[in-house]
């Protein structure tokens, strides 16, 4: 089961929230962990 790298949640990969950076698929449980994401993905990706 995927982790939320923003906020260290389970998620199921049939989650609405996601995006794709480097190739890869992150799994988000809210809009919020999401939008957080898209603006720094550097910070979330180390």
């Amino acid at each position: 089961m995927p982790v939320d790298v923003v906020c260290g949640m389970k998620v199921k990969e049939s989650s609405e929230y996601k995006s794709e950076y480097k190739g890869k698929m992150y799994y988000f449980c809210c809009s919020s962990c999401k939008e957080s994401f898209d603006r720094n993905p550097v910070k979330y990706t180390r």
